[in-house]
């Protein structure tokens, strides 16, 4: 999952938004070196991480991408699965995305002084570019999984993330449309197991 499901699954409880950016940058212990209030939505952008990379409907999916390729699927899964839920965002969410998204600028600011430098810096180009509703446009995934692969040490394929994903489309909607109301109840029970 990228931004735009990890903040969905996080939402409505601010310190859950807060720590679900976290999560991409902090890859220590925990409890460890964070404020106390982010904790649990480091833990739970974990947890969804987890999830999906154990779940079996992913791994067909896995298998049609060319050998030398495949272990970068995961990405490009997730950038797939945002720019799903987007298209497919009245299924799954009570509020609009337009607001949805300004809700999760607002608090990601209103936190900024509990995020590290590189999750605050996420979130003020998150506001800036507002790429939680870009995320409707297929462009998107294309030019984040470049950024992405740009930022890697090692050669990687994900300047080919439109003719490695694309293809993939129709069998990656259909996944998606099974697999994220099994995560979004995995994000219920955990976050029951936690309250007890």
């Amino acid at each position: 999952m990228n931004y735009l499901a990890h903040f969905h699954l996080a939402w409505p409880d601010d310190a859950l938004l807060a720590g679900a950016l976290e999560g991409d940058y902090f890859k220590g212990l925990l409890p460890g070196a964070l404020p106390d209030v982010l904790h649990p939505g480091v833990d739970l952008h974990r947890a969804i991480d987890g999830f999906t990379d154990r779940h079996p409907t992913l791994d067909g999916l896995r298998a049609a991408f060319p050998d030398g390729t495949r272990r970068y699927a995961g990405i490009l899964f997730d950038l797939g699965f945002d720019y799903l839920l987007s298209r497919h965002w009245e299924r799954f969410a009570e509020v609009e995305l337009s607001h949805f998204s300004q809700r999760v600028y607002r608090v990601l600011d209103a936190y900024s002084d509990t995020l590290s430098h590189p999750a605050r810096r996420m979130a003020g180009r998150l506001a800036q570019y507002d790429l939680l509703m870009q995320y409707r446009h297929w462009d998107t995934v294309i030019s984040a999984a470049s950024r992405i692969g740009e930022r890697m040490r090692k050669p990687n394929p994900l300047h080919r993330a439109d003719s490695l994903l694309k293809p993939l489309l129709p069998e990656l909607e259909q996944a998606f449309l099974v697999f994220y109301p099994e995560l979004q109840e995995f994000c219920r029970q955990h976050a029951a197991r936690n309250k007890e």
